[in-house]
């Protein structure tokens, strides 16, 4: 097996890095050829899936996150309002309802870096914002699909921070 600093050379394909980070994180995937790869992800709420695609020919790199949360016809409009106002407090990459399955995604894409510059330290880092964010928003998304409440108020009850110790 390939070292991660072996894999950092300009020839590979990202995705070398990302099955490699796929598999020290033990998440179950599966490579489809030179072009993707899709892993089961078990985050703090929810599973979701990963997906990364090479579009060589670009050179650009998608990543994103899958939840599996459908947005049925009544919520979708809220379901709108939220993804807006939650895009908005986003450093890096945006939420959006994947129209194949009415399903909710965290997506993300990068040139993968070249001349020297650590690829391997971009992948990791898109990695690592995909699930933080997904952590972060997913009661959000449940709050207004389930919970009955407005986006407003969805937001404002699940990004609640406790101040102090008990």
């Amino acid at each position: 097996m390939l070292s991660v600093d072996e894999l950092s050379d300009d020839r590979n394909n990202p995705l070398d890095i990302l099955e490699y980070i796929v598999s020290e994180n033990e998440w179950p995937y599966e490579r489809l050829g030179d072009e993707e790869i899709v892993a089961a992800v078990t985050g703090e709420w929810c599973d979701f899936h990963m997906r990364y695609i090479w579009l060589a020919d670009q050179n650009i790199l998608q990543c994103a996150g899958q939840l599996d949360i459908r947005v049925q016809g009544k919520k979708r409009a809220d379901i709108f309002e939220v993804i807006t106002q939650i895009n908005e407090r986003l450093d890096m990459g945006y939420f959006t309802i994947w129209s194949d399955e009415d399903t909710i995604m965290f997506r993300h894409s990068i040139v993968p870096p070249t001349n020297g510059v650590d690829v391997n330290a971009s992948c990791d880092l898109i990695n690592r914002t995909i699930l933080a964010e997904i952590n972060r928003y997913y009661p959000v998304f449940q709050f207004v699909i389930w919970g009955g409440k407005s986006p407003a108020e969805a937001i404002e009850a699940a990004m609640l921070e406790t101040v102090g110790n008990a």
